[in-house]
């Protein structure tokens, strides 16, 4: 089943995969707008540097996508109480802590096209400041009061924490086997999508059945998300439209289409590879040179029709869900997912 095919009657024409987001966005928007307020209030702190630093990367931008889920699954499950709400902050400051620590560990200096607070704020506040960010993440699971919701929320923290340093073990290692990468976009990216799409039917009081399928969603939903940005990563459609590419090739990072390039390179390709991610032996010319050799094996579209499976799963998660506004939101978010890199 396709990506659009879920639909039980016509919607018309979205108008593209960033018309998918908006539409989820508008469903949820009075939630979401008490989502926000709370993010702000409970970024507060007597010790200036931590809003300071926090508002920084939160107004860096991102789609709000994780909390924007836990909403959502909340209405598809037909909650009609204030959990959610708190609980989708918790998901974003999970989600932000990551992003602060990430950007230390990979020594970068643009987040989504700005100075990374790193760049700006050093090392060590931005790591301060990512655990003061898990902290409030773990005293909204408190105040929320069910131990099955901080359960699965700091399950997913800690399978997040887990899914990097895997990814900084396998870092510069041609031999990492494809498992081994599942693994890591598992653990860094589906683990905290699975989570707030389940806490989404917990609040709701669903049966387990119901939380299953949610969770399932949003893990491979997850799982997609990730194939899709490692793709871009190499696309030249990111560059040809102004968007930073390269950033996993200077770092070193094994994704999919370098699997893919490696396993079907010649000997020399091979070379190439190993010289560039395991010794970061770099020119100017590489990086084109990457892409060319990616192009040459088409893999990054074996990695596009990857993330169209793992889509297409997320779909067949949300078929046992009555048709409606929120289930159609949510499988319209499946398609945004991957029709960034068409």
């Amino acid at each position: 089943m396709g990506v659009a095919q879920l639909r039980e009657e016509p919607v018309g024409d979205l108008g593209g995969a960033e018309d998918a987001l908006a539409r989820l966005t508008r469903l949820v928007a009075a939630d979401l707008e008490s989502c926000n307020r709370l993010i702000v209030e409970r970024m507060h702190s007597p010790v200036a540097l931590i809003p300071q630093l926090a508002a920084h990367i939160v107004a860096a931008g991102g789609k709000r996508l994780r909390p924007l889920l836990t909403l959502a699954a909340a209405r598809l499950c037909g909650y009609e109480g204030a959990r959610h709400v708190a609980l989708a902050a918790c998901v974003e400051f999970i989600h932000t802590a990551t992003l602060l620590h990430d950007d230390v560990v990979d020594e970068s200096a643009l987040r989504r096209g700005r100075a990374s607070a790193n760049a700006l704020f050093g090392n060590k506040p931005s790591v301060l400041v990512g655990d003061f960010l898990f902290a409030r993440a773990f005293q909204l699971m408190v105040e929320d009061g069910s131990l099955e919701v901080l359960a699965v929320l700091s399950s997913a923290a800690a399978t997040i924490a887990e899914g990097e340093v895997l990814q900084l073990v396998t870092q510069n290692d041609t031999a990492t086997t494809e498992a081994q990468y599942l693994e890591v976009i598992e653990g860094k990216t589906a683990a905290l999508f699975a989570a707030a799409t389940r806490v989404g039917a917990l609040v709701a009081d669903r049966p387990a059945k119901e939380a299953d399928a949610l969770e399932a969603y949003g893990r491979n939903l997850g799982i997609a998300f990730q194939l899709v940005d490692d793709a871009l990563d190499y696309s030249a459609e990111q560059e040809r439209l102004g968007k930073t590419v390269g950033d996993d090739f200077r770092e070193g990072k094994i994704t999919l289409p370098v699997l893919l390039a490696f396993r079907h390179g010649s000997e020399a390709e091979r070379g190439f590879w190993r010289r560039t991610l395991e010794e970061r032996d770099q020119t100017d010319q590489d990086l084109a040179e990457a892409q060319a050799l990616i192009a040459r094996h088409g893999t990054l579209r074996a990695t596009i029709d990857r993330a169209q499976q793992y889509g297409d799963a997320a779909l067949a998660a949300l078929r046992g869900f009555p048709p409606g506004e929120a289930r159609e939101a949510l499988a319209e978010v499946v398609r945004f997912c991957i029709e960034r890199a068409r």
